[in-house]
């Protein structure tokens, strides 16, 4: 793989003005572009009130094709100045800006997709880079690697409250199902314990036996300690990944798409890319 800066300036320029936030160029590209999609969720929110959406229709319209130009032609740039346009296309943020591109142009051929434009509001994370020199993106990448590492065991826990809710479902079916008390059948009662199990409480299905009404409560109980654990897990992981230290710079890699390098950086530690430094 090439550790070679992109031979062409303009490109590096760009590069470094749309990926980064650590030049005032960066930083001024991004609160336009975040005040950008704030206006356009207004537009489309107002566009959605009867009153003002037939009154300014017009003038809603133009607002927001102007907006997805402007959207259109930054999609182009990102694309434009990275090495590796697939990692920009196919990353969490390059399906995001895609999606919030094309429903104006859908909306010419399929009526009622236009509101599908409030996608853009993902947009608006882009707003940790802002926030960079504060703790907040430090703690939000911080809560990412904890959900990735918690992950399995996440996926275990969730499995088991499954299984729980499909046991205490068929047991409720057996004890209530000959009652007028809705559990009509197992997936129906199973439905009802993972309402209750959760604490919702929809109030939909109730018992009305002593039998149904104790186990209830014990699942009601229950729930409380169950909710508690996916929280227990993530904090944990939360804890362990505080130790390591986290890098808080934007510097992004024109190859891999990958951020947060360490300070003092010279090559993307995901793919040994030379970083691009004026």
């Amino acid at each position: 793989m090439s550790n070679q800066k992109p031979t062409t300036p303009w490109k590096n320029k760009l590069h470094e003005i749309i990926y980064e936030a650590d030049t005032p160029a960066g930083k001024l590209f991004d609160v336009v572009l975040l005040f950008v999609i704030l206006m356009s969720i207004v537009l489309v929110m107002l566009e959605s009130v009867d009153e003002i959406g037939t009154t300014y229709f017009s003038i809603l319209d133009s607002l927001e094709w102007v907006i997805t130009i402007l959207f259109t032609l930054e999609y182009i740039a990102r694309i434009v100045c990275v090495k590796n346009p697939k990692a920009y296309i196919f990353s969490f943020y390059g399906i995001i800006d895609f999606l919030s591109t094309i429903p104006k142009y859908i909306s010419l051929i399929l009526v009622g997709t236009h509101s599908l434009v409030i996608i853009r509001a993902l947009r608006l994370l882009r707003v940790f880079r802002i926030l960079k020199l504060t703790r907040y993106t430090s703690e939000s990448t911080n809560f990412g690697r904890a959900l990735r590492r918690s992950r399995v065991k996440i996926a275990v826990f969730l499995s088991f409250v499954l299984v729980l809710c499909v046991i205490l479902g068929t047991v409720m079916y057996l004890v209530e199902g000959d009652k007028d008390s809705g559990f009509t059948s197992i997936p129906r009662s199973v439905y009802w314990a993972i309402v209750t199990l959760t604490t919702v409480g929809y109030g939909d299905i109730a018992p009305i036996s002593s039998l149904g009404q104790f186990i209830a409560s014990l699942i009601m109980i229950l729930g409380y300690g169950i909710i508690a654990i996916p929280t227990g897990i993530v904090t944990s992981e939360m804890t362990r990944s505080q130790r390591n230290n986290i890098p808080k710079n934007t510097q992004s890699c024109t190859n891999c798409m990958e951020s947060y390098h360490s300070d003092n950086a010279h090559f993307c530690h995901k793919c040994g890319e030379r970083l691009n430094h004026e």
